[in-house]
């Protein structure tokens, strides 16, 4: 256990940026998992935002969410799924 007042700050904030970060995970699994199930245009956008929300969040790198909307992208064009326009 921390004994410094600004080590059990920092213990309390990892605690609290743990809990949120691992919030925003669970919100682009399940996206990610209804997207595969059901293939739609609206299920791919709802994951790729989560995607983009991530990377807003310094939780992802832009790169790797780059890559994981692409394959999303690639999964909907092979599902013959309709983007809508």
């Amino acid at each position: 256990m921390p004994i410094i007042k600004s080590a059990k700050k920092a213990a309390r904030q990892a605690t609290k940026r743990t809990e949120h970060n691992a919030s925003i995970k669970k919100d682009i699994k399940a996206a990610v998992k209804a997207f595969k199930a059901k293939p739609t245009a609206k299920a791919l956008s709802k994951a790729q935002s989560e995607y983009d929300k991530a990377v807003k969040k310094d939780l992802l790198k832009k790169n790797t969410a780059s890559r994981r909307k692409a394959q999303l992208a690639k999964i909907a064009k092979d599902a013959k799924v309709k983007l809508g326009k």
